[in-house]
């Protein structure tokens, strides 16, 4: 599989205006113990049930004799804030080894991780090199993230991490964050990127706070899933262009924006059988297209009216369409019963294996 994005733990040290996931915030003794406890306990059981190898087939780069040649994937680890004291100490950096050891000699694994960047130290960077990481993301440069507004506080932001990263003989990502061509560098890499306008977020996702604050600028022309990080490819695990989203507690979703129902949980079981087990089903096979306003052809849902459910207003009353509300309304109308039965035959294939 060519990326995982796997979001830790809820814990963060901000509690962002803009942030398309509420969970993400301050968590204060029992509670901050509660979502470390959830996220240290299920890490193992997730991770177990990753791909046997992280490689993908690329699509985009024949060999002459016509073959695909098999590539590096990668491993996005991120939050919350993965590098929160307790966060960093009982889950990312057992989470990076366990990967590391997981992928020896199965074709490797390209850690990434991915941070706001203000808990950056030259003691962090080398605790993470040392353990193979391959990329630090800093995902935090934007006006939304308090102590950042404006741009000459980015760049001094982005100058002051570089030097650290530099000195521990970094190199700075020369692709765009919505780049797939990572094979095309070598690490160890650091990279920035924020919610600003000209970005693939800029637009803001219709979720958490973001949509409770009314930030979100996306119309009907803002087609997230037929985006890196959106939907698209989900299901051609084998190939290019596939990522999935993982939460603490073992869900997995097809895109980081998460449909309004998970497709399974890592906790259970194995990842490959669960993106197997949908391959043919319209909706997701729409969504895999990146073209989710044909997700309910086959069940009665006409362009039209998808695109007719699409139609919502925000918390203040402001007219909103975009298509993953769409994708929403279908999800909790009709894709349940599917999703069942899906689970229901991978567990029956369990048990007719085990009965073998």
């Amino acid at each position: 599989m060519e990326s995982i994005y796997y979001v830790m733990c809820w814990a963060c040290h901000r509690r962002c205006k803009h942030c398309y996931e509420a969970r993400f915030r301050p968590y204060a003794r029992g509670a901050l113990e509660e979502v470390l406890r959830e996220a240290a306990a299920n890490f193992p059981r997730i991770i177990d049930h990753f791909p046997e190898r992280m490689t993908y087939r690329d699509l985009e780069a024949p060999a002459a004799d016509g073959s695909l040649p098999e590539k590096v994937g990668r491993v996005i680890l991120s939050g919350g804030e993965s590098l929160i004291e307790p966060v960093r100490e009982r889950v990312t950096y057992p989470v990076i080894e366990r990967l590391a050891a997981r992928y020896r000699g199965q074709g490797g694994v390209k850690i990434v991780v991915q941070t706001t960047g203000d808990l950056v130290t030259e003691a962090v960077i080398d605790a993470l090199l040392q353990r193979g990481v391959w990329m630090i993301s800093v995902a935090g440069v934007d006006d939304f993230h308090v102590g950042l507004e404006g741009e000459a506080k980015q760049a001094a932001f982005r100058e002051g991490l570089t030097r650290l990263f530099e000195r521990a003989g970094m190199k700075r990502s020369g692709l765009s964050h919505t780049l797939r061509k990572w094979h095309e560098e070598e690490g160890p890499l650091f990279s920035f990127f924020g919610a600003t306008p000209d970005s693939w977020i800029g637009k803001l996702w219709p979720r958490g706070r973001a949509w409770a604050n009314d930030l979100s600028t996306a119309t009907l022309a803002d087609n997230f899933c037929n985006r890196w990080s959106g939907g698209l490819g989900f299901l051609q695990h084998r190939y290019s262009g596939s990522e999935v989203s993982i939460e603490p507690n073992g869900d997995v979703y097809p895109c980081c924006l998460k449909t309004k129902l998970p497709i399974g949980n890592l906790i259970e079981e194995n990842l490959i059988d669960i993106l197997d087990s949908l391959v043919g089903e319209p909706a997701y096979e729409a969504i895999s297209m990146g073209h989710p306003e044909r997700m309910g052809i086959a069940d009665g849902w006409s362009v039209e009216r998808f695109l007719e459910r699409s139609r919502t207003v925000t918390p203040s009353g402001r007219p909103y369409q975009n298509l993953c509300i769409g994708c929403d309304a279908f999800h909790a109308e009709r894709l349940g019963p599917v999703l069942a039965r899906a689970r229901e035959r991978r567990r029956a294939s369990r048990a007719g294996v085990s009965q073998t």
